[in-house]
């Protein structure tokens, strides 16, 4: 929780700092009352301070009343050093892969309970896409998601596996079976998703590490996995090493863990 910002000499920028440290992973949505008891603001404080943040973008209002974190912060949050510098250096490792297979390539991050889209290269063939750079889409259901939650913390694995949402009727919503999914990801080292995202689209993903860390996966759209799964396969591990040695020289900032 942020200390408390009320005190006299508190100055704006503290304060609206406080409000925004009041969201954690365990306090992803707070009402008003919430958000000025946390971050330790007189309420009518809060409520103007709130109203100005949400204007902004920082903040949303749900529907159920309570605020989020907005996505204008998590825009800026794209900018961080080792998301932007990922995005630079992986961007020709995209392209040669979309050289090499003509699908849709696509580079994720974890970002909470969802995967963040970085960056994609369009595929030729008339596969069903949904993701966009900058969206975010359920993990369970995706390629790139589901390496990610192979490698997400426990905390995190627990609250996805508790709300499966079945997006087509080959989705995984089955807790065990995905579950068992995810412990067959850590050893074979990809993921597969077959049209559990969207109807007539299968997936491939595999992870990216810098150092032993899992800070991203990269992933490719095809029609079917049936003929061309281990080349796919391969071409993503070579191009994810790659990607790998190339962050060691950025400077670390916080993923979206």
């Amino acid at each position: 929780m942020a200390g408390n910002s009320s005190h006299p000499g508190a100055s704006v920028t503290s304060r609206v700092l406080a409000l925004l440290d009041a969201f954690d992973e365990d306090h992803r949505r707070l009402a008003l009352t919430e958000l000025a008891a946390r971050a330790g603001l007189p309420l009518p404080t809060a409520h103007r301070l709130v109203g100005e943040l949400a204007g902004w973008g920082a903040l949303d209002r749900d529907i159920s009343g309570q605020y989020v974190i907005g996505r204008r912060l998590c825009d800026l949050g794209l900018l961080a050093p080792l998301q932007a510098g990922l995005v630079d250096i992986a961007s020709p490792y995209l392209h040669d892969l979309y050289g090499a297979t003509l699908a849709t390539v696509h580079l994720a991050v974890r970002d909470g309970d969802e995967v963040l889209y970085l960056d994609r290269v369009r595929g030729h063939a008339s596969v069903p896409i949904v993701s966009t750079v900058g969206s975010r889409l359920p993990m369970h259901a995706t390629g790139v998601g589901k390496v990610l939650l192979a490698h997400a913390p426990v905390d995190v694995q627990h609250r996805v596996l508790a709300e499966l949402s079945r997006i087509t009727p080959y989705t995984i919503t089955q807790p065990g079976q995905l579950s068992r999914q995810l412990a067959q990801v850590l050893r074979d080292e990809y993921a597969t998703t077959v049209e559990e995202m969207s109807l007539g689209a299968c997936s491939v993903a595999v992870p990216i590490r810098r150092h032993d860390d899992v800070v991203a996966s990269l992933g490719l759209v095809v029609s079917s996995l049936k003929r061309e799964k281990p080349k796919l396969v391969a071409a993503l591990q070579v191009a994810a090493r790659g990607i790998g040695r190339a962050i060691l020289g950025i400077p670390a900032s916080g993923s979206g863990a």
